[in-house]
Order: C-alpha cells, then sequence, then structure tokens
C-alpha cells in the first residue's frame, strides 16, 4: 500500500464531490445532512459524563443536610426547612431560610436572602406561576416573587426550585426537616457512595451499546448515498484509464468529502441541538447549554472515526462490484449474498456472552468487554442478515397487482438499498427488545412492597410536632376529591425521660385519636372520649405489658428529634380497656397504647406527630393538587404524598429514566435519516419514475409501489429484529440469574413503534415523489 497513492487517490474523489456541479452538491449535502445527525447524537453521547457530573455538583454544591450535630445560633447560622412539594406529576425543591447572622451561608444561585413574605425562584418556577397552568402552585406559594435563582445554584433549565424568607423557624429545628447549618454542601462524611450493584452495571452497558449501535449504522448507511449515480461516474472513470483499486478510492474519497462536511453539519446540529436543550425536558432530565460539553479525547475520536468508516464502509460496499468501462456488474442480476460469514457474527456474540451466563450479581462485575463486544456483534448481526433475508424471501415473491410487481422487481434487481434503510430501525428495535425484556426482568429485584393499604388511603399529609391534628382532618374532609380523612397522632412512650444520656430503657408507641379513627388501627370495644387503651396481638406485646401498669408514671418523647425538650410525663390511668391490633393503614400490625383527645393534657397534645390518612376520589380534577394546598395552608413544612403499592430503587430508576430518553433521542434520529435516505433514494429514480407516468402508469400505482418497496423490508427487518432481540433478552436474563420470561404487549408495541416511524417517513415522502413524477423529470442538461 503507498500512503501517497491512496492520498492522490481520495484526494482526487474529494474534488471530484465538491465541483460535481449541481448533482455533485445535491448528493454531498444529502451525506453531509445524514451524517451530520449521526455526528450530532455521537456528540451528544460524549457530552452526556459532563452532563452528569455537572449535575451532581450543582446538586452537592446546595446539599443543605439537616442531620447532624446540634449547633447554637451564631453569626455564621442559617435556620432552614425543607418545604419540597409535587404539582402536576414534577417535583418542587422548596426551602424556607432564616439567616440568623450577617455570616450567614449563603445558598449557591443568590445574592441575597429574600425577606420574610418573600422568595426567590427558578425561571422555570417563575414561568409556570405567572401562567394560567400554574393557578393553584401560585395558591400553595403565597409569596411575592423578589428574584430568580442563577444557573449555579439549580440543576436544570426546567427545574422548579425556590427559596422563601420565613420567621421563627429556630423553634422547629427537628433534625430531619428543619435544621441550623453554618455551610452548604455535602459533609466529608458523607461522601463515600455505595459500590454499585453489578447487574446495574450490565444495564448501564448494554444501554449504552444498544443506543450508540443505530446511529453508528445510520452513518454507515449515509456514506453510501446516491450509489446507481456513483457507479456510472466509476464506470466512466475506468474508460480513461482508471484500474479498479483506484477507483475504489476515488469512490472512498468522495464518501470521505461527504463525511467531513458532514462533521461540519454535525458540529452545528450539535452547537443549535445544545441552546435548545436550555428550553426542553426529556422524561423528567433537563440541562443547561453550558452542561453538554463533549469531553475533547471523546470528540477528537469522533472526528477521526467517522471519516474513516465512510472510507471503510465504502472499499467494502465495493468489494463485489466489477466496475467496468462500459458500466458496473449491477446492473445485471446479482449473485445471491452469501449466509456462513453473517451468521458468525451473531454466533460470535453468543460466544462472548455465553461464559457469564448464571454469574449474577454476586461473582463480582460482568467482564465489560465481553458484554459490549457481546451485545455489538449480535446488533451487527441483524445488519449482516437482513440483505440475505430481504434477497431470499423478495425472490419467492409471486404475481400481484402493477404496484406490487413493480415493487417486488425493484426489490429483485437491488434489494441491499432497501435492506440499509431498514438496517437502523432493525438495530434500534433489536436492541430495545432486549432492554425491555432485561429491565422487566430484573424489576422485581429493585422494586419492593411497602405494605400500604392503597386501596383504603390513598394520600397521607404529614404534620411537623405541635401543629393540632384534628382540626386538621376537618379541614381535610371539605377539600376537593376527599371522601374521607382519618387524623392520628403519635409518640412514644418511655420509662425514663427523653433526651440527652442514657434515655428510657423500654418504649413503646403511643396513639391518639377520635374513637372512630383508632378503630382503624385496632379493633376496639365500646368506646367514648376519654378512654385509654392498651393494644396486644402486634409484635411488642411485652412492651405494653410491662409498661402500661396503672398507676405508672411514663415519659413522653418530646425531643422531636432533637435530643433536648421539655420532661412530658403522663401516670397509666387505672380503667384501662384492651384491644386487638390490626393490619393498621401502613401495613403495621403494632402492639400500642391508644388513647383519645379527652384522655391527654395540653402539654401532652404539643408532643404529637399527626398524620392525616385520605380517602381520594382521584378521578376528580387536581384532587392531589387541591388536598396539598389544604396542608399548605395548615402549616407550610407539611408533607402530603401520594401512597403506592410498591416503591423502586433510585438508581434502577435512574438509569430506566436516562435509557427512555436516550431512546426518544435515537427514534428522532432515525426517523430524520430514514427521511434523508429517502429523499435520496426517490431523487436517483426520479427520470425512471417520470418515464413511467409518460407512458401512462399512474401516480397513485407508483406510490403504492414506493409504499410496497418500504413495507415489505420493514416486516422482515422487524420479524430478524423480533429473534435477535428476543435472543439478547434470554441471554441477558440467564447472566443476571433471573427468569426468562417475555412481555409480548411490549416487544409488539416496540415493534409497532418502529414500523409507525417508518410508515410516517414513508408518508411524508409522499409530497416530493408527486412533485418527481412531474414530465419536467425527463429534461437532461
Amino acid at each position: 500500500m503507498n500512503p501517497r497513492q491512496w492520498t492522490r487517490d481520495l484526494g482526487m474523489g474529494v474534488r471530484f464531490a465538491v465541483t460535481g456541479g449541481r448533482e455533485g452538491w445535491i448528493r454531498m449535502l444529502l451525506t453531509a445532512v445524514g451524517v451530520g445527525l449521526g455526528v450530532a447524537l455521537l456528540l451528544l453521547t460524549t457530552a452526556i459524563p459532563n452532563a452528569l457530573a455537572v449535575r451532581d455538583q450543582r446538586n452537592e454544591a446546595r446539599q443543605d443536610f439537616t442531620y447532624g450535630p446540634h449547633r447554637a445560633k451564631a453569626a455564621n447560622t442559617l435556620v432552614i426547612s425543607h418545604a419540597d412539594t409535587t404539582y402536576h406529576g414534577k417535583d418542587v425543591r422548596g426551602r424556607l431560610v432564616e439567616p440568623e447572622g450577617p455570616r450567614a451561608p449563603l445558598a449557591p444561585g443568590l445574592s441575597t436572602y429574600p425577606a420574610p413574605g418573600e422568595m426567590v425562584v427558578s425561571p422555570a418556577l417563575k414561568d409556570l406561576l405567572g401562567s394560567g397552568e400554574g393557578k393553584l402552585l401560585r395558591e400553595r406559594l403565597p409569596y411575592r416573587i423578589a428574584g430568580t435563582i442563577s444557573e449555579s445554584g439549580l440543576v436544570g433549565s426546567q427545574e422548579l426550585a425556590y427559596y422563601a424568607g420565613a420567621t421563627n423557624l429556630a423553634s422547629r429545628i427537628d433534625t430531619y426537616r428543619t435544621a441550623r447549618i453554618t455551610e452548604f454542601g455535602r459533609p466529608d462524611t458523607s461522601s463515600s457512595t455505595d459500590p454499585m450493584d453489578p447487574v446495574l452495571i450490565l444495564l448501564v452497558l448494554v444501554v449504552f451499546a444498544v443506543l450508540l449501535m443505530p446511529v453508528a449504522v445510520f452513518i454507515a448507511t449515509a456514506v453510501r448515498f446516491g450509489g446507481e449515480r456513483r457507479d456510472r461516474r466509476l464506470a466512466a472513470l475506468r474508460l480513461v484509464g482508471s484500474d479498479s483499486r483506484m477507483t475504489r478510492r476515488i469512490a472512498a474519497g468522495e464518501a470521505l468529502a461527504g463525511a467531513l462536511v458532514g462533521l461540519v453539519f454535525g458540529t452545528a446540529f450539535f452547537l443549535l441541538g445544545r441552546e435548545l436543550a436550555g428550553s426542553v425536558e426529556i422524561v423528567g432530565i433537563s440541562v443547561f447549554p453550558s452542561y453538554l460539553n463533549p469531553s475533547p479525547a471523546l470528540a477528537a475520536l469522533v472526528a477521526i472515526a467517522v471519516p474513516a468508516a465512510a472510507v471503510l464502509v465504502t472499499l467494502f460496499a465495493l468489494r463485489g462490484v466489477v466496475i467496468e468501462p462500459l458500466g458496473v456488474v449491477r446492473t445485471a442480476k446479482p449473485t445471491r449474498r452469501r449466509l456462513w460469514w453473517r451468521l458468525l457474527l451473531p454466533l460470535g456474540g453468543l460466544a462472548c456472552l455465553t461464559p457469564m451466563v448464571g454469574q449474577g450479581r454476586n461473582n463480582g462485575n460482568f467482564n465489560e468487554y465481553l458484554v459490549i463486544g457481546g451485545v455489538l456483534l449480535l446488533l451487527v448481526g441483524v445488519t449482516a442478515l437482513l440483505p440475505w433475508v430481504v434477497e431470499a424471501v423478495v425472490a419467492r415473491l409471486g404475481r400481484g397487482g402493477i404496484a406490487w410487481q413493480l415493487a417486488v422487481r425493484r426489490l429483485q434487481l437491488n434489494s441491499g438499498t432497501a435492506a440499509r434503510m431498514v438496517n437502523g430501525i432493525a438495530v434500534a428495535v433489536a436492541g430495545a427488545i432486549a432492554m425491555q425484556m432485561l429491565f422487566a426482568g430484573v424489576e422485581g429485584d429493585y422494586t419492593r412492597s411497602t405494605a400500604k393499604d392503597t386501596d383504603r388511603v390513598q394520600m397521607q399529609v404529614s404534620l411537623p410536632q405541635g401543629v393540632p391534628f384534628l382540626p386538621a382532618a376537618e379541614k381535610f374532609a371539605t377539600t376537593e376529591g376527599v371522601r374521607k380523612a382519618v387524623s392520628l397522632g403519635s409518640t412514644d412512650l418511655g420509662d425514663g425521660r427523653f433526651g440527652p444520656g442514657k434515655g428510657p430503657d423500654n418504649t413503646v408507641g403511643l396513639t391518639v385519636g377520635t374513637c372512630a379513627s383508632l378503630r382503624a388501627v385496632a379493633d376496639l370495644p365500646a368506646c367514648r372520649d376519654g378512654d385509654v387503651f392498651t393494644v396486644t396481638g402486634g409484635d411488642r406485646d411485652a412492651d405494653v405489658t410491662k409498661l402500661a401498669r396503672p398507676g405508672r408514671t411514663l415519659h413522653l418523647d418530646a425531643s422531636n428529634g432533637t435530643g433536648g425538650g421539655p420532661d412530658v410525663v403522663w401516670t397509666v390511668p387505672g380503667d384501662l380497656k384492651r384491644g386487638r391490633a390490626l393490619d393498621g393503614l401502613t401495613g403495621i400490625k403494632e402492639s400500642r397504647v391508644l388513647m383519645t383527645p379527652a384522655a391527654m393534657s395540653q402539654r401532652m397534645s404539643a408532643t404529637l406527630t399527626g398524620s392525616v390518612y385520605l380517602s381520594m376520589d382521584m378521578s376528580a380534577p387536581d384532587a392531589s393538587e387541591h388536598v396539598r394546598n389544604t396542608a399548605a395552608r395548615i402549616d407550610p413544612l407539611a408533607n402530603a404524598i401520594v401512597w403506592s403499592a410498591t416503591e423502586r430503587s433510585q438508581r434502577f430508576t435512574s438509569i430506566r429514566t436516562g435509557t427512555f430518553a436516550g431512546a426518544i433521542c435515537v427514534l428522532a434520529l432515525i426517523g430524520a435519516s430514514l427521511l434523508v435516505s429517502q429523499l435520496e433514494q426517490l431523487r436517483e429514480r426520479r427520470k425512471l419514475l417520470s418515464s413511467l407516468v409518460a407512458f401512462g402508469t399512474r401516480r397513485r400505482t407508483l406510490s403504492m409501489s414506493v409504499l410496497w418497496q418500504t413495507a415489505i423490508p420493514i416486516a422482515l427487518g422487524l420479524l430478524l429484529a423480533s429473534a435477535v432481540g428476543l435472543t439478547l433478552g434470554a441471554v441477558l436474563l440467564k447472566m443476571v440469574g433471573a427468569t426468562v420470561g417475555v412481555d409480548w404487549p411490549s416487544v409488539l408495541s416496540l415493534t409497532g413503534a418502529g414500523a409507525a416511524v417508518v410508515l410516517t417517513v414513508t408518508a411524508l415522502s409522499l409530497p416530493p415523489l408527486v412533485r418527481m413524477m412531474r414530465p419536467e423529470g425527463l429534461r437532461t442538461e
């Protein structure tokens, strides 16, 4: 191999592409757009690690942990309370702040703290509060907007967040919702993280391989735009004396020109997309444009790999094409494609993954090289097998209508082009099916039951200590969408004082409520206000029997988590009644002391932490939002949550959310690239289509022919993708030790999504098709 000869021939191909006139420019432009879309997504992928790192850094910098050592008031202290809420399914990060001195730590993104009754908000929250959609949230946050939070205090452009000024927060310090702090940021003692589960690492590896493979396929397809016209030019080169190897290198140079322009287009697309990223949110994730800075090393790798791939793909594509001075062998009946080497790719992928079958999460991390190699080989196998499958099937297709015959004959003459068009879809669907199977198979390991009775209760509102919980129940009962409200107050009883030092040796729970409310947690005999019950049949019968003895003095926990508080005592009355514990609203059967309101003193009431359990009519419009508004009116720190029968691991949820966001981006790329590819195919056949119309072929027939030419390869591609995806998914499930199962509705929906993308692209290409069938298409200059 002579490097100088290669450089000269590639350079000649680049010159042909640049100086090829209008046709050459259009061909190079279409190639550049196709490559550019792929490059843009690759650059986005290289920017993701930096974006995630910046998000984490921003979140770490504003951390205000409310647990830790008790601090005295000083010139550098700030009392801060968590007042988070949810609005229409979106989290709203809220903080109430009260600086206690001139050197109080300033939260990132703020220039000064708001005065009491004022708040500073994120730009997204400001827009929401000013719109009609934010009416109910505006009622919940009755503060005057005094400013906005800058970018340094937010993790995303669409994050909803606010800081509101407050007073008397020091009296509400409880070390879990309200605390006194001297700095923002994660304490050094909590900087270490647990090692990541091997199965989650496997999920991340598979996700990246599956999402990036379609991008590579589309880039490889884009550099082959204009293949038929290119072949005629190459025949002319052979006529003037070029040998076959030189001709192929010149063709590679033309592809190289399109790839280089595609790098420029891709960079422009990426920069445009980065600016637009600040105004969109995908499955709850948003970023600022400044976050999306690709790693220089990875960006350089893309800049080198894409042009190199363009040259290699072109040389590989021309390996079986005999270019002669009088034409190209491809115009005759093509030779049958060989199957044996195509099967080696998926078999090689299975060979990489098989040694890890049964490894599970208890035998260390999976070999990342074998995982990525195996997944890629299986997915590349789809692109290798699909042309053979399409060729084998269309060769056996029978007679039909004129549109059918035109489509079948076209596919019989050149099935490779049609297969390349749907390769990306097939790879994406195969990968999506495998990912869906893996997620579904391991989801149970990262999901646990909350044991909450969601049939009786749909929402719970937790009130701060000392807030009257019985009047709160009456307010919730009249709230729109609430059917029933059950209010209970709770604390602990002990045989010694709660506070610094040793504390009580034995404790038991105390629950206070009306007779109707207490019956939700225990089977009680006759009940009237003023009664006290000991409830057994749970897991702490011995403690109840030991402590709840008539005449004994017990201490109530009034510390509110701070280790301090007054010493509130209660003497057990002699007329105790007995009851049996039931599976409570939270799913726990607990032995405890139950008390009605009249049996309590005022000092005892101040130690209780109330919870209101709500039976809801969730079909009522904005029922949960009305409940949250009522909770905020009762107390800004009241926490309203919607009950769920299960809860999922945060890490697993984050990976799944990121996967869906990436899948949306890949689908957008697939649609755009397919449209460019379809338009290029129609442009190459413009004269043929115009000729058929001139000879009397109906436009409707030609349009149906184009639909059939798309439908046949996509149907075969999706069938092949389903088979490969199910195989890959089964192997991955065996690797993690999960039961192999197929969620057929998900498989069908993913296959249908792939077909819908292709059909949408085909429908969008029909108007250009109609224009290309005009007689003007026969003109030649």
